[in-house]
């Protein structure tokens, strides 16, 4: 839907695309089934890279996991490049007392099947995050999916819930209120606008949860259109305007481009399927 972040970003895409390629760019939002009707269109649109997919991890790593799509996240689209990539942000309740992801380990372990944890969703990037920590952290929480995140962060703040993952913008000024404790971030490298904040990783390596948006295209385009539209989203993200409208929504500028972007695909799939087993989810 429109004014999420991979809709912004896709957006901010377009409006460099059409400047240095001389061509009009239209967005077109096609909302509904977590963004399946959106990557189906792309993946039987005609492959000549006049048709790009605004697209983000869920739509090629975590929906076909989780619900039948119309669509192969492996055969039906060419990677093209990743625009903007934000690490997910591990919040717990402001009244309890851990300072750190290991003194809140030690107080949940204490506390088996008295502590919640919340998402924006069933299946979505933060259940499934929350539910493989709590896995490789041996912790007995309970999922409480809401829909979306809003009402998910005002639970928390309000102690409904004790533990959320959700983007930094979500999270960050109600730490900065003092609402909420940030103790880890679920990529491998700490996030630029949280440098205090460690990582889950430094606690259990190889955690490794990172969003990305990208553009992709139809599988059978050619290879030629693939690499000059890599290598214009290469130079855009060195803009400096790119770059402050990209981190002012949280993310870091990109630009990992064909190769580097399938080698992302293929070793974040199999870490996604083993959070959908964490979470005990089942083919919709």
């Amino acid at each position: 839907p429109a004014g999420g972040n991979i809709d912004v970003v896709g957006r901010i895409a377009a409006d460099r695309l059409s400047v240095s390629l001389g061509q009009p760019f239209i967005v077109e939002n096609r909302a509904g089934a977590g963004g399946a009707i959106a990557a189906e269109f792309v993946a039987r649109a005609p492959a000549d890279g006049y048709t790009i997919f605004a697209a983000a991890t869920p739509h090629l790593s975590i929906l076909p996991l989780v619900q039948k799509v119309g669509y192969d996240p492996v055969k039906d689209f060419s990677p093209v490049a990743i625009l903007a990539t934000n690490p997910f942000v591990l919040g717990v309740q402001n009244s309890i007392p851990a300072r750190s992801l290991q003194e809140f380990i030690s107080y949940a372990k204490l506390r088996p099947d008295q502590l919640n944890y919340g998402s924006a969703g069933a299946g979505t990037f933060g259940h499934l995050a929350g539910a493989l920590f709590v896995t490789r952290a041996g912790l007995q929480m309970t999922h409480i999916p809401y829909k979306g995140g809003a009402p998910a962060v005002s639970d928390l703040v309000g102690g409904q819930i004790q533990m959320y993952f959700g983007n930094a913008a979500e999270l960050i000024p109600n730490s900065r209120a003092g609402k909420v404790r940030l103790l880890a971030v679920s990529t491998n490298k700490r996030a630029r606008e949280l440098p205090e904040v460690p990582t889950v990783a430094e606690t259990f390596p190889n955690f490794d949860l990172s969003n990305w948006v990208g553009l992709l295209v139809a599988s059978a385009t050619p290879r030629v259109i693939v690499e000059r539209l890599a290598q214009e989203v290469s130079r855009m993200v060195l803009d400096p305007l790119v770059i402050e409208r990209i981190q002012k929504l949280g993310a870091d500028p990109s630009g990992v481009a064909l190769s580097d972007f399938i080698s992302v695909l293929n070793a974040e799939r199999a870490m996604w399927a083993n959070a959908v087993d964490a979470a005990g989810i089942r083919m919709q």
